[in-house]
């Protein structure tokens, strides 16, 4: 079984004056999915912080896949890509780049995502955006495919061919 840590970028969340109902969603879908969630935390809008939190979990095997929520926007404070970017050893530009054309689907606001992936140790990094619905629509098309990936990741793949 896979195991997730989820990190949710907020300063108002962090700071107590805002529920996290990204976090949940995120939660919900991989829980049904069959991963486990063995961690989750909410952290302000802070690089450093974000990518410190993001290399203890991959460096100490703590979880296969961590899922973002938040701070990929183009406020002042949102920094999650370049926290995660700061990070890995290797990006997955693919599965932003799916996200981001699936979700133009429903809104044109989509293009304006910075939301990134990569991979650090053998740990996948994946940010989403912040809103619940955009966390929903995003994880629901592309957490089949990540089962797949984190089995080549993981050296566990016993069929890489295109299906």
């Amino acid at each position: 079984m896979n195991r997730v840590a989820i990190i949710t970028a907020s300063d108002t969340g962090y700071l107590g004056q805002r529920k996290d109902l990204s976090g949940p969603v995120i939660q919900e879908i991989v829980e049904a999915s069959g991963y486990e969630v063995v961690h989750y935390i909410m952290l302000p809008d802070d690089q450093d912080m974000l990518s410190e939190e993001m290399k203890r979990i991959a460096d100490s095997k703590v979880a296969d896949l961590i899922v973002t929520t938040g701070g990929t926007g183009f406020s002042k404070r949102d920094c999650m890509p370049e926290a995660t970017i700061a990070i890995t050893e290797r990006s997955v530009p693919g599965i932003p780049e799916a996200i981001r054309a699936y979700s133009m689907q429903f809104t044109k606001r989509a293009m304006l995502s910075r939301a990134t992936a990569g991979i650090r140790k053998n740990t996948l990094i994946v940010n989403l955006p912040g809103s619940p619905k955009a966390v929903r629509e995003s994880l629901e098309f592309i957490i089949s495919e990540l089962s797949h990936g984190l089995e080549i990741l993981s050296g566990e793949a016993t069929n890489c061919a295109r299906k």
